[in-house]
């Protein structure tokens, strides 16, 4: 494992004494659930360690409902969890099983995730400054995986998460994918999981493609791209295409950028109906500024105009390139000029740029203990505040 000497073994956001090593169930009030993931099989839980009185996040998953891949997927992120060693990556603090339940103890991040945020403050999209200081966590935390050899075949903004002092950090472990295999670091990986529609928008050409040349790290950076245009829109690219249209838009055309409309859903209020274009009876023809297209007017939402930075522009363009050999890697990629000023600002000039954290829920039902295998009805995968 590379391991950088810079960084310290936790975060520094987090004191050695600070760290929750308990795997005894009764020493963890369930305050309140505050999101879902892997697949709705994950419930995230805001606990309070009662020894210490320090809140954490708890992930509960039954293990009775995973299939063997899902099993798997759970193994590797927790053995990674124990290699890893950097702020930027989420740590796990503990892991234990009560009966068929997989507990996992971590921090809590105040904050919650990029996506979060995008939905509770931003719905129209961040500001460059924002975007710059959340990007340059998360791409630090990346280049640190690319540098042991990992793809972590999920990156967007629900799977970047701030602390309540500003730390950002990289999750979705359970995607991760090694390119060392039997002591050797292959150059291409041919593993293609059933990846859940939700998370197709933020996959590259080639691992959508699913051909003979597979894929790389380099895929990761093409997801930054779309992370970037996500968090400057509020809005997530492709979202509502089917996966073959997807492909198709995404293999012929030059890289997209946050101002580039064709590539999100769009609002039936803010664009004009042409009815003189052709309708091929799926839906309205709508005029779009350099020509006519066809969309299913019930579901549109067209992102504000807004001006974006050339040095932001330059980082999505370059990180969506069509062909992976020319897009940067991550370590390039942190030298852009966009992320130039992140030299001059600390880890806490971010807050600057947020509201004040919630570092508590404001009502939460009465504390679970001792633990009970409760009863749940999963809301669909969109409701999700949190993703893991």
């Amino acid at each position: 494992m590379v391991d950088e000497p810079t960084f310290s073994l936790l975060p520094p956001s987090t004191r050695a004494s600070e760290v929750i090593c308990s795997t005894n169930v009764s020493h963890y009030e369930l305050q309140v659930e505050i999101g879902r993931g892997f697949d709705n099989l994950t419930s995230v839980h805001l606990a309070r360690h009662t020894p210490t009185g320090t809140l954490v996040t708890v992930k509960i998953t039954n293990l009775e409902n995973c299939t063997e891949e899902r099993l798997k997927a759970l193994q590797k992120a927790v053995i990674l969890s124990h290699f890893f060693r950097h702020p930027n990556i989420t740590t796990y603090w503990t892991v234990f099983t009560v009966g068929s339940w997989l507990w996992v103890i971590s921090p809590f991040m105040a904050y919650g995730s990029a996506s979060q945020l995008l939905r509770t403050y931003f719905p129209e999209g961040m500001s460059e400054t924002l975007i710059r200081n959340i990007l340059f966590g998360a791409v630090r935390g990346l280049n640190y995986l690319h540098q042991n050899g990992c793809i972590h075949r999920s990156i967007k903004a629900s799977h970047i998460l701030i602390s309540g002092d500003g730390l950002v950090t990289l999750s979705g472990l359970s995607h991760l994918h090694s390119l060392v295999k039997h002591g050797q670091k292959h150059r291409a990986v041919y593993d293609f999981p059933q990846f859940s529609t939700s998370v197709q928008p933020w996959l590259s050409p080639e691992l959508l493609r699913q051909d003979l040349h597979g894929y790389n790290v380099k895929s990761d950076i093409y997801s930054v791209g779309i992370t970037a245009c996500e968090l400057a829109s509020g809005q997530v690219p492709f979202q509502d295409m089917h996966r073959t249209q997807m492909l198709l838009q995404k293999l012929k055309g030059p890289p997209y950028s946050p101002l580039d409309i064709s590539i999100f859903p769009q609002s039936e209020s803010r664009m004009k109906i042409s009815r003189s274009g052709v309708d091929s009876g799926i839906g309205e023809s709508v005029h779009v500024s350099s020509g006519t297209r066809t969309v299913n007017s019930d579901r549109l939402q067209t992102p504000p105009s807004k001006t974006f930075s050339p040095a932001f522009l330059s980082l999505v363009q370059l990180c969506l390139q069509q062909d992976p050999e020319k897009r940067p890697s991550a370590s390039s990629l942190l030298s852009h000029v966009f992320f130039k000023q992140m030299k001059e600002e600390s880890q806490s000039s971010i807050l600057s740029l947020l509201p004040p954290a919630c570092h508590r829920p404001s009502t939460a039902p009465p504390p679970v203990s001792p633990w009970t295998e409760p009863e749940w009805d999963f809301p669909d995968e969109k409701d999700s505040n949190w993703e893991f």
